[in-house]
Parts: structure tokens; C-alpha cells; sequence
């Protein structure tokens, strides 16, 4: 006998606000989010770029953020390439786009606000020094506070250089560590239960955000083959534990919402999971074949689908889930129903899907709640293009 479906665990640490500056084409974003986010343009517009500062933020969690960048090719050359501000003349292009002398610290900034808390940290140039590790970013500072926006009543974890503070009950600091490296997190080396408890459930909060990006389908594919399983609440980036992750959905997760998610993109298919010798498969019987296909033999965009069906029907559903281009090898008359197995996800977690694909965004715009972030360009720029409705959040940026 089955396992009842788990109650639908309330959204923790739902982000209100996503601001990203200097990164890429990345000047100067601040948009709202809510439980369902879409964000959507035209090539080029900078969706990819807002995909990767998310990881960035995810990374810092994580404790490799100085390597990601370094992967990404160093700070130099993803920090936003045009002037630090444009004036009016330059929008309604009156004058050409030219250099000007800055006013601020080169910085590469990432941050979030929640009705809780927020986080935001800022990366810039190293200090000339004898370290061969001249192309390392530094962290010049990092801040948590309480409530949606920062101000400096609000501040409950504030790390300058090297130093690390934190506010007491009665308003005043005390001093966490002093001795922080530039290439460490306090998220990863200053979070303590007893004195910073914000930074630890922010840390931990942020090391369950999911991001899946374009699982394989070639023949080769993992997810094809039957491979060992063990129980598997959370499906592998690279979904090569599809099988056993499908079987641990029918086993302690919501059995009616994978079967109705199975009969919405293929009427009349059933889903089933072979055990041989601890070896997990996937059979899928399809109407009017006499035997299931094993999953060398399903298309790419079937596997691809029911990939998609393990990691939004989890049932230990993350805080944020990231999709990137979701619609890759889908046929569109499989969008629709992707959308509404997006759509139902986004009722136990928060999600931000990517996507340009007219069909599947439009499919999107059609579900309840789902809020829209449009992307273009403006001189090298990417802006938002939403219409006058969209208001942009308060937000204040630390100084250094």
C-alpha cells in the first residue's frame, strides 16, 4: 500500500526582489518576483546573463563563487563593459555613448529581498598585492538585514573586509571574526546558530535552491539506461536518477499528481519503474503498442518530459527551482501541459522560469499567477519592458 501524499510544505524565504548589478549586461536590474516568475525577451536581451547571476548567488551559499567567476573568466570580463550611468542625451540619443570618469568602486553586486530578510554582496578588484592570484574577485562586503529593504536600522549581519558583525538584541555589535579572507563567504565561514542564526538559515535556505538547465537525451544519456537506485526525494541535475526518482514519487510522493501530469501530455500512457538486481529503468506503455518502451527506446522529447515530470513533482520541494529553457526538444504540443505541471509546482515552491519560446510562454501567461519579466536592450543595456504596471522594488545598494 502507498504512502499518503506529504501536505504541501508554505513557501520559506520566498524572494520579493532580485537586484544585480555590474554583471554582464547587467548595469543596474531590480525586479519584483512572486511564486510563479517568467522571464522572457528576445535573443541577446540578457536572459542568460540573469540565469547566471542566480547561480552566482547560489554559489556564494556554496562556498565557490571566487571559482565560478574564475570559470566565467574572472571578474574583468564579466563585469557590465559600458559606462557607469547614462545620461538623458545619451538615452534619446542626442549624444553618442562615451566614457566618463567613475564615481564609484568597480563592483560586481548580487543580492535579494524576502518579506524576512535580505542578502547582497559585493565584489570588486583585488588590492594590489604580491599573490600570483591577481585575477581573484574579493568580497568587499556582505550584508543581512530584516524586513524587505536595507537600511542601516534594519542591518542584522554586516561584514566589511576582513570583519564580520553582528547586531544584539539591544542594538549594539558584536564582532563575529576579524580576520576573514577576501576570498571567503561569511555565508560559509561566519554562519553560527548562537550568533549570526540569520546567516545560517539563509545559507542553508539558498544550498537547496535547484536549478536545472538541459538535461542529456542523446543515446548515451544516462537517464536512458538503467542505473543503481537508491531512494531519490531530489533529482540529479543531470537526471540520470530519473528512474529512482520516479519510483520515489510513487512510492512517499503525490501518486495522482504524477499520473495526471503522465495522462496530460500522453493520454492513455502509464509510467512504470522496473527493479532489476537494484538497477532502476523506466517502461512507458503507450496507447496502441502492445508492449512498453524501456528508455533507450522512448524519443527525446518523451524522455525529456517525463525528466521534467521527476524534478517538479520532487517531493521534497526546494525553496526556489530555477528552470532554464525548459522547452528544449519539446515538441509544442507538449508546452501547454508543461506549463501547468510548472504552474502546480509553484504552489509548494518558488519558481523562475526562462524561457523565449512563444509557445510555452504563452502557455505560462494563461496560469494563475504567473508574473512576467520582460527583458530587451537598450545601448548594450538590458532593461525591463514591461509595461507601466511594473513597478521596481525599493532597493539600496551597501557602500563600501
Amino acid at each position: 500500500m502507498r504512502d499518503p501524499a506529504p501536505q504541501a510544505a508554505p513557501l520559506a524565504l520566498m524572494l520579493s526582489a532580485l537586484a544585480i548589478s555590474g554583471y554582464r549586461s547587467l548595469r543596474d536590474l531590480v525586479v519584483p518576483l512572486s511564486g510563479l516568475n517568467l522571464v522572457t525577451g528576445p535573443n541577446g536581451a540578457g536572459k542568460s546573463s540573469l540565469y547566471r547571476a542566480l547561480r552566482l548567488l547560489a554559489d556564494v551559499a556554496q562556498g565557490r563563487v571566487i571559482g565560478s567567476l574564475a570559470r566565467d573568466g574572472g571578474l574583468e570580463s564579466t563585469l557590465w563593459a559600458g559606462p557607469e550611468s547614462f545620461g538623458r542625451a545619451v538615452v534619446s540619443g542626442e549624444r553618442p555613448v562615451q566614457g566618463t570618469t567613475r564615481k564609484h568602486p568597480v563592483s560586481l553586486r548580487l543580492g535579494f529581498a524576502g518579506d524576512d530578510f535580505g542578502y547582497a554582496i559585493d565584489l570588486g578588484l583585488p588590492v594590489a598585492s604580491r599573490s600570483a592570484f591577481t585575477h581573484d574577485p574579493e568580497i568587499k562586503r556582505e550584508c543581512i538585514w530584516s524586513g524587505a529593504t536595507m537600511r542601516p536600522s534594519t542591518l542584522l549581519v554586516d561584514r566589511r573586509g576582513p570583519v564580520v558583525r553582528t547586531r544584539r538584541e539591544d542594538g549594539d555589535w558584536d564582532v563575529a571574526t576579524d580576520d576573514l579572507a577576501t576570498f571567503d563567504s561569511a555565508m560559509t565561514h561566519a554562519a553560527d546558530p548562537r550568533t549570526t542564526p540569520e546567516m545560517l538559515m539563509l545559507r542553508e535556505a539558498m544550498r537547496g535552491w535547484r536549478f536545472y538547465d538541459h538535461f542529456r537525451t542523446d543515446a548515451d544519456a544516462p537517464a536512458r539506461h538503467p542505473q543503481v537506485g537508491t531512494r531519490t526525494p531530489v533529482l540529479g541535475h543531470d537526471g540520470a536518477d530519473v528512474a529512482a526518482a520516479i519510483q520515489t514519487i510513487l512510492e512517499i510522493g503525490d501518486v495522482e499528481a504524477f499520473d495526471a501530469a503522465v495522462a496530460d501530455a500522453f493520454p492513455g500512457a502509464a509510467v512504470a519503474v522496473t527493479a532489476t538486481a537494484g538497477r532502476f529503468g523506466i517502461d512507458m506503455q503507450q496507447r496502441g503498442l502492445l508492449r512498453p518502451l524501456g528508455g533507450a527506446e522512448l524519443s527525446d522529447g518523451t524522455l525529456r518530459y517525463l525528466l521534467w515530470i521527476a524534478a517538479l513533482l520532487s517531493p521534497r520541494p526546494p525553496a526556489l527551482l530555477v528552470l532554464n529553457e525548459p522547452e528544449t526538444s519539446l515538441h509544442p504540443d507538449l508546452l501547454p501541459a508543461l506549463a501547468r505541471l510548472i504552474a502546480r509546482a509553484s504552489s509548494h515552491t518558488q519558481v523562475i522560469v526562462v524561457s523565449h519560446a512563444a509557445p510555452l510562454v504563452d502557455a505560462l501567461l494563461q496560469q494563475r499567477g504567473c508574473h512576467a519579466i520582460r527583458l530587451d536592450k537598450r545601448l548594450g543595456e538590458t532593461i525591463v519592458t514591461n509595461d507601466d504596471e511594473w513597478i521596481r522594488p525599493g532597493w539600496h545598494w551597501m557602500t563600501r
